[in-house]
């Protein structure tokens, strides 16, 4: 009786993190197609079938895309699509649980609860809707699924008794690479493997023992730096981003970059999908404060992990998975909430040890203190979903944060002429001239629409979707 009993608390955690994403995301299904998922998901022809896929081979993203072949086969639509983007987010939560675990045992603070606060954080904050609920989102989330499980592999195997070597060099190596070929942010994984040795203060920190156990995760990054770039579709990319920005000027943009993400942590009511920010490439003083915010807390957290390390993995894993979005190569769209993806455990980490904290010395307010914190999230989760039901109402919230976002203006007129509400259609594109005189797509669609050349007809009308001319 005693062993089922522990089975069953052990379990318990893991199964009420996953009932916690259901129920949040639970009106996610019924979210429509948005944005960049008309190009990426529905009209590009190399993730229709299997086939496609396979002969549109070798290309950038190779398993992203085949996710979205495997749902274009397996007839579901648009809910399928959000049904597996649901489900890859339940298994992040699952995933940064274990770790969470194991970083309680190796920093010897177990408690039985601060994990299960920190996943719960993660599931649940509505900064996530972005990677689970926007359908094309799904190279964040799966990238990170991905990465997790090379990194959950790769401690799992430093502590087995058995298989070690297959879990550690062998398994965790190729979960990271699938993690790569998903989407480029998992390139940060050996780094990661890097912080999770030095916080480990249950062992002697040994530089020659850690580069031992990381060392064919390097050498495989290594060399598919260099394949990557032997691929058109990515010297494409490199090109753009290096017309986009140069790396110094998109240095300094990323500095106001990240403040804005760092206040969708907590300004969770202003959400946006596509904020537009203004690009600010010399250093000003708001950028110099968050420079210096960085570098101290970077600093400290370095100077602290084997003594404080819970505190100082948690700063050092932001950092870490906030870099690939927010450094060296320029963005078409300076940021996107998607960014704070995996970044998010490090500050869900850091909010649930403080709650824990104080519930050392009062239980009733911390159980109290995270209840609320969870039920505010979820909630603001199930609300931020709706956003996602149908494009108008999606382009709608977009000009409500971002009024002087032209390109969303625009997108909210294709919907409405979607919805054959073309009156409206034409007030959002003259929105979009006055807001951005030299927006072209938004001038032509006003130009063809003064012509008389757009039907009048409803079939005419949802031939149409964001992002056209008309």
């Amino acid at each position: 009786m005693p062993a089922a009993t522990d089975t069953g608390s052990r379990w318990l955690p893991s199964l009420l993190v996953v009932l916690a994403v259901g129920i949040a995301w639970s009106n996610a299904l019924q979210a429509s197609f948005q944005f960049d998922d008309w190009d990426v998901i529905v009209r590009d022809p190399r993730v229709q079938s299997l086939a496609a896929w396979w002969s549109s081979m070798p290309g950038m993203r190779p398993v992203l895309k085949l996710s979205y072949a495997l749902n274009h086969a397996s007839g579901f639509g648009v809910v399928g699509f959000h049904a597996v983007n649901i489900l890859i987010h339940a298994g992040n939560g699952l995933l940064i649980l274990y770790l969470m675990r194991h970083l309680e045992m190796q920093t010897s603070q177990r408690s039985g609860g601060l994990a299960f606060a920190a996943a719960l954080i993660f599931v649940l904050h509505p900064v996530q809707t972005e990677a689970v609920t926007y359908a094309s989102g799904r190279s964040m989330s799966l990238s990170t699924f991905f990465a997790l499980t090379s990194i959950a592999v790769w401690v799992a195997g430093r502590s087995a008794r058995q298989h070690a070597v297959i879990y550690m060099y062998v398994a965790s190596p190729l979960l990271m690479l699938l993690g790569i070929a998903t989407k480029e942010s998992a390139v940060m994984v050996p780094a990661i493997l890097l912080l999770w040795a030095a916080a480990d203060t249950s062992r002697p920190f040994s530089w020659r023992q850690v580069w031992r156990e990381s060392a064919l995760h390097w050498l495989l990054l290594l060399a598919a730096v260099p394949a990557a770039l032997l691929l058109p579709a990515y010297q494409r990319f490199l090109a753009t981003s290096l017309a986009t920005r140069s790396v110094a000027e998109n240095l300094v943009a990323q500095l106001h970059g990240i403040a804005y993400l760092l206040g969708q942590l907590l300004d969770i009511d202003h959400l946006n999908a596509d904020p537009a920010l203004p690009v600010l490439a010399t250093l000003d003083l708001d950028g110099s404060l968050v420079l210096a915010g960085i570098v101290v807390a970077a600093g400290m957290a370095l100077g602290n992990i084997r003594r404080f390390p819970l505190p100082a993995f948690a700063v050092l894993w932001f950092l870490l998975w906030m870099a690939p979005g927010n450094s060296l190569l320029a963005r078409l769209d300076l940021v996107n909430d998607r960014q704070l993806y995996a970044a998010l455990a490090g500050p869900a980490l850091l909010l649930a040890a403080a709650i824990h904290r104080l519930g050392r010395q009062q239980r009733y307010l911390a159980v109290t203190g995270l209840s609320a914190v969870l039920l505010l999230e979820g909630f603001a989760t199930h609300l931020r979903n709706d956003v996602y039901r149908d494009e108008a109402g999606f382009w709608r919230n977009v000009v409500a944060q971002s009024p002087h976002n032209a390109r969303a203006w625009n997108n909210l007129g294709i919907a409405l002429a979607t919805e054959c509400d073309l009156g409206r259609a034409e007030a959002a594109w003259r929105k979009a001239l006055a807001t951005d005189p030299g927006y072209v797509r938004a001038a032509v669609n006003l130009r063809l629409l003064d012509q008389g050349l757009l039907p009048e007809g409803l079939a005419p009308c949802r031939n149409l979707s964001p992002g056209d001319s008309l």
